[in-house]
């Protein structure tokens, strides 16, 4: 009896695709944590240094200033929180140790759709949780809870739970291509993970300056259309904007001369069709640094230069 072909390799290949996600969870599962904080609930996480650097997600620790850590092994330690930025959903926490397990940050714009993702974590409590499914699509933008637009965020259909949050994504051989960041219920198969070279940025601000400097002009805005007419008779190439709802006092806005219902069109040489457009452009070099903003303000189109100020000195005070 001859069996067709597609039916003897069958075994072979569900063996390859087996052994292929046990050699990834041998690699990366030593270097997942579970983080817990008081009155917060509990998430997951992973060492990506050797020295007891972890990463999570902000919202895992937002607020605290030490988390405590259980190992894979089954051992405790007290993790102090460095630094995290609510915008990406990403924090840095510290667990003391030399010579640990840590997983590696791979280069996630190589990432291809409908590569095997492995997600591992510790969703409701369940330690060292694995699922597995594929990257499904790339490029992906999410709402973190800070209210701010997410870029470059990965999709998948590995399935994740809560206690998921801040655990890795990883390849089939091992490499960290995301953080686990959120979920869409009731949906089915539809997750979201921060993209690796996002990690690789944000971690690196935080541990250089426990925080994302970002800067700040003072407005209150929202998306507004551009009048039909005023668009074609300025050749203008955008169709919306962001109309100022308010100028905040004693602010780079306020000091450039900006005022209610100015439409902001461009922000130094890029074009502005809404809030999340100029959230995007308001980035750390931009602090203290002379930008040309550049409104419509009735029938006219004007330019006015402000000096943005850093957004969390602003915070603090």
């Amino acid at each position: 009896m001859f069996l067709p072909a597609h039916a003897s390799s069958e075994p072979a290949l569900l063996d390859a695709y087996s052994d292929a996600v046990v050699r990834a969870v041998e690699m990366v599962g030593p270097a997942v944590v579970k983080l817990e904080v008081a009155n917060q609930g509990s998430g997951s996480g992973f060492l990506f240094a050797s020295d007891g650097l972890l990463v999570t997600n902000s919202h895992v620790v937002h607020g605290a200033r030490h988390a405590s850590i259980t190992f894979a092994d089954g051992r405790k330690a007290r993790g102090e929180v460095l630094g995290d930025d609510p915008d990406t959903d990403l924090a840095v926490v510290r667990v003391a140790g030399n010579r640990l397990p840590f997983a590696a940050l791979a280069d996630s714009s190589v990432v291809r759709v409908g590569q095997i993702a492995i997600a591992i974590g510790n969703p409701y409590g369940f330690d060292c949780t694995v699922t597995t499914g594929v990257v499904s699509a790339l490029g992906r933008s999410l709402r973190a809870k800070s209210g701010r637009l997410m870029d470059d965020v990965l999709q998948t259909d590995a399935a994740l739970n809560p206690g998921n949050s801040g655990g890795p994504l990883v390849t089939s051989r091992g490499e960290v291509i995301g953080v686990n960041t959120a979920m869409i219920m009731p949906a089915q198969g539809l997750s979201f993970a921060i993209a690796s070279n996002t990690v690789r940025f944000v971690v690196s601000r935080l541990l250089r300056d426990g925080r994302i400097r970002r800067s700040y002009i003072g407005v209150a805005g929202s998306k507004a259309p551009v009048p039909r007419q005023l668009a074609r008779h300025l050749a203008l190439a955008v169709t919306s904007a962001v109309r100022v709802e308010s100028v905040e006092p004693s602010t780079p806005a306020a000091a450039a001369g900006l005022r209610e219902r100015d439409l902001i069109i461009a922000l130094g040489d890029r074009a502005v069709t809404g809030i999340d457009d100029l959230q995007r452009l308001l980035t750390e070099e931009l602090i203290g640094r002379a930008t040309p903003v550049t409104v419509l303000r009735g029938s006219e189109r004007r330019v006015f230069v402000l000096i943005p100020w850093e957004k969390l000195a602003l915070d603090r005070d």
